[in-house]
């Protein structure tokens, strides 16, 4: 291939052919200066505009400065055909041992290269065309062709990437008419998973229905489940005088089978001091109050003698005069889980201040008072027992189990005199007629035993079984617990 030809070499402007049918001599001047004919040009080969050019474009003038490719031989032969020639009489004119060789077909690499400014490097194949991406904006990469010519020209790479052939992979084919797969066209206007006829009121509607029973859920959950706080009010121990160590502070402490009883239905049990607002010493913001509001439930557990100064008696014997301080805490504990709807559950003690808090009376001892009633303390302490009888209407009858003859513990020297306001009798001593269970008519559970029911599985299987009463106290503390 001669300079010329080579479409990378620099563009000379073309001078012009002799006219070979003038002879050697100048018959203007008549010289006789030899003159060398001029070779037969070489037949410049029938050229086809490559597409995206000004060309190919059916509305534009050739532009001779615009590059053009070699067409194919195929399509020289048929143009010679056209002309009438024949095919095996067609002679390319030489010029002795240069004789003009048609030009070669430019390869894709050299048509792209004028594409590119000078001086940047140009992929030398189509393979080379297709791993560095070129004409991926434009269409198709072609393994020949007007496919090479199309996928190195970016911009006018459609025409050329169809006549190339095969897509790349990474780029998925859609029918001409088919819809892409996720739009709208593709859903009939709304995703597959709605309900025909499905309107936004009618989705907003499912939406705020499963809004309401996943909270209506985690509410029954914190119901159900939470487990509940139980405050047990606390004993007290006094200092006694001329002691020392822990005989000479106050003490305030639970006596562990009542923990253990009020435990074994898997409830938290908190023990509630006493509190000092005005102490010198440690003063707190904290009251009882708080206490009633953070529990569920209080338990008024056994001890001391309930003072006769606390329903306005005095002590007949120096010995019964009770734990003033203790009554004066409980009472203000009592109180406060009354008017919070907490439930109260009394055990001995607990019973007789219950009556009290409400306006009732104490025997202040039962041997004294009442001659005729049978022992209810002695030195066997909970091994001592009686049986009960529960009046008519009794709820605390309706809790327990039938039993033939309810047996329970009876660990106290003073009782029920005179009832309390709003209060009413659910058992007595079936020997004596001694009160022995009572309850608070305007409040959901508030409850006194006068026996002590932690001790009842300890005492042996004869024993009545008061889980049932247990099990109703914590029920009504869950119902109530906000």
């Amino acid at each position: 291939m001669t300079d010329a030809q080579d479409p990378k070499s620099p563009q000379h402007p073309s001078k012009p052919e002799s006219d070979t049918s003038k002879s050697a001599t100048s018959p203007t001047t008549g010289s006789s200066e030899y003159v060398e004919p001029a070779s037969p040009a070489t037949p410049r080969p029938t050229a086809k505009p490559v597409a995206g050019t000004a060309e190919g474009s059916g509305d534009m003038p050739p532009n001779p400065d615009t590059l053009t490719r070699p067409a194919p031989p195929s399509e020289v032969a048929s143009a010679a055909r056209s002309d009438g020639s024949d095919d095996s009489k067609a002679e390319v004119p030489t010029s002795g041992a240069s004789a003009a060789k048609p030009a070669a077909p430019a390869s894709a690499a050299e048509v792209a290269s004028d594409r590119n400014p000078i001086g940047s490097p140009v992929p030398k194949s189509g393979d080379d065309v297709k791993a560095a991406g070129v004409g991926s904006a434009g269409g198709n990469i072609g393994e020949t062709g007007a496919g090479a010519a199309g996928g190195a020209g970016g911009a006018g790479g459609g025409a050329g990437g169809g006549a190339g052939g095969g897509e790349p992979p990474h780029q998925p084919s859609f029918g001409a008419t088919g819809p892409r797969p996720g739009s709208p066209a593709s859903m009939g206007g709304q995703p597959s998973y709605l309900q025909a006829g499905d309107s936004p009121w009618s989705v907003l509607r499912r939406i705020m229905s499963a809004r309401f029973r996943a909270w209506y859920d985690r509410a029954g959950q914190r119901i159900t489940q939470r487990t509940l706080k139980i405050g047990i009010s606390a004993r007290i121990f006094h200092p006694e005088p001329g002691s020392k160590g822990l005989r000479s502070k106050t003490l305030q402490y639970l006596e562990e089978s009542i923990a253990h009883w009020v435990m074994s239905r898997d409830v938290l049990v908190f023990m509630i001091p006493t509190v000092d607002t005005q102490g010198l010493l440690h003063p707190s913001h904290i009251r009882l109050h708080d206490y009633a509001k953070h529990l569920d439930g209080l338990v008024l557990q056994g001890g001391a003698d309930v003072s006769p100064l606390t329903y306005s008696e005095v002590a007949t014997r120096h010995e019964w005069q009770g734990d003033r301080m203790r009554d004066m805490y409980e009472l203000e504990l009592l109180h406060e889980f009354v008017e919070q709807g907490k439930p109260i559950l009394g055990v001995c003690r607990g019973c007789q201040l219950i009556n009290v808090a409400f306006g009732g009376t104490l025997h202040q001892d039962i041997a004294t008072d009442l001659p005729e009633a049978i022992p209810h303390v002695t030195e066997t302490y909970e091994h001592n027992r009686h049986t009960l009888t529960f009046p008519e209407g009794s709820s605390l009858a309706q809790m327990l189990a039938p039993v033939d003859v309810p047996i329970v513990n009876s660990i106290h020297h003073q009782s029920v005199k005179t009832l309390g306001r709003d209060l009413s009798v659910e058992a007595v001593c079936a020997e004596d007629g001694v009160v022995e269970a009572i309850r608070y008519r305007k409040a959901p559970f508030v409850m006194g035993l006068q026996w002590h029911p932690e001790f009842h599985r300890a005492g042996g299987p004869e024993f009545l079984d008061c889980t049932p009463v247990l099990d109703n106290f914590l029920r009504a503390a869950r119902e109530t617990r906000f």
